[in-house]
């Protein structure tokens, strides 16, 4: 769908409107991710790492800074809700005990690097000891080194001996993970203290998981008052919330308390999903990363322990997946990247589509609807991320096919650009 001639003679005649751009993005099929609609032959026009607006191709003004895409389908970057940038996938269980967040921050830079190249322009990362995905997102930030755009939590707060605690150890070491907070009053401090050294979101443990000893993905983890103090101390200082929960007591605590998404959600009912859709707490279910698990799990040290639960979690995850779709409850995309290899974020579409979203719907939760969950907008009330308009970030991704008609092409290296710039060519 072409512009009216109206607005196109207005852009054109009007100076400033071409004033300020210093790059174009020639893009030949256009992906509207609200509507599902292509635009042919369009032209983003950029200030710096911003769209000033989106005109016909011919209308274009001919800079040397232009990206020509205009044989291929584009679409906005692409963002992963729920990824563990400095985890390394292949250090789980003891092997994890080796690991100081130094290490872990500086894997994390390949990690990061891969996931852009994936066409994953902007994550969101759940989790990580001392604070090493505040480095990493600086460093990145900075352009030290490449990756995808990051909001991050810092440690993940949780109870004593809760899901991310340590609880590797025997007790003459009392190791206890920077996260640990109990009762309200510690909980709030711990918000503060993330808060305070960088965290973007705020993220903890509502169940006990998978991947922990000891813990129970059935049991709940925090009162309801505890996850009230949180939640409320999180939101009076402009922080999403993000509640890990597998099991169904904790996920309706979670709800309740107000949080911004459930992670996980494996046991979900049609009582908690209701009450999702109530209350528009979003769903953010990892449906690719039990196959990795069951598939590669021991290899990478996976305990014993959490292939056993996780062969409880995989297939009912999925099945309360597609009934959440079929209820039209708000669900983002988001992977569990750092439990699998990084990089693979994307294999992630195809599942959901194979449980029950169409193409579109797979693509949304990747662009738009994880993109309003983030909430991240400049002072004009636009969102940055998830879509290509005027005001936000010029991210996008281009692939040879119609990812509407084939969702795995966006499997295969896509040619990325961030801020404007081309950072991967897909080869």
């Amino acid at each position: 769908m072409r512009l009216p001639g109206t607005l196109l003679l207005c852009s054109l005649s009007t100076a400033p409107a071409f004033a300020a751009v210093d790059g174009v993005v020639l893009a030949g099929y256009l992906l509207d991710v609200s509507t599902g609609n292509y635009q042919r032959d369009q032209a983003l026009l950029l200030d710096g790492e911003r769209i000033v607006s989106i005109v016909p191709a011919a209308q274009a003004p001919k800079l040397p800074n232009t990206i020509d895409l205009s044989d291929a389908y584009v679409l906005p970057g692409l963002i992963d809700m729920h990824v563990h940038l400095t985890s390394d996938p292949t250090k789980h269980g003891y092997r994890a005990l080796a690991e100081t967040p130094q290490r872990e921050a500086i894997f994390g830079v390949k990690a990061a690097e891969v996931t852009l190249k994936a066409g994953f322009t902007t994550v969101r990362n759940l989790g990580a000891g001392g604070f090493a995905d505040v480095a990493l997102r600086d460093a990145i930030n900075d352009g030290e080194t490449p990756g995808p755009r990051m909001r991050v939590s810092g440690p993940t707060i949780c109870m004593t001996g809760g899901h991310c605690d340590n609880n590797l150890l025997p007790h003459i070491y009392r190791a206890q993970s920077g996260g640990v907070a109990n009762g309200s009053d510690e909980i709030r401090s711990k918000v503060r203290e993330n808060i305070k050294y960088g965290a973007d979101v705020i993220k903890f443990t509502a169940t006990g998981g998978v991947m922990s000893k000891n813990t129970d993905v059935n049991a709940a983890q925090y009162s309801q008052a505890e996850m009230q103090a949180l939640v409320e101390e999180a939101h009076d200082r402009g922080r999403i919330v993000a509640a890990h929960a597998h099991g169904l007591i904790g996920i309706k605590r979670a709800i309740r308390a107000g949080v911004d998404s459930i992670e996980h959600a494996s046991f979900v009912d049609d009582e908690a999903i209701a009450l999702a859709k109530q209350q528009g707490t979003y769903l953010v279910m990892d449906v690719y990363v039990s196959d990795y698990i069951l598939a590669e799990g021991e290899a990478a040290g996976i305990l014993p322990e959490s292939l056993e639960k996780e062969r409880a979690v995989g297939q009912v995850q999925r099945q309360n997946f597609k009934k959440a779709v079929q209820a039209g409850v708000k669900m983002a995309y988001g992977t569990d990247a750092g439990v699998y290899t990084h990089g693979l974020n994307a294999r992630q579409l195809s599942y959901m589509v194979q449980w029950g979203m169409t193409p579109l719907q797979a693509l949304q939760s990747a662009t738009l609807h994880a993109a309003t969950l983030l909430n991240w907008r400049d002072h004009n009330g636009t969102l940055l991320v998830g879509q290509l308009k005027a005001g936000a970030y010029a991210d996008l991704i281009a692939v040879p096919q119609d990812p509407l008609t084939n969702i795995k092409v966006l499997e295969q290296a896509p040619l990325v650009v961030k801020g404007g710039q081309l950072v991967s060519t897909g080869e």
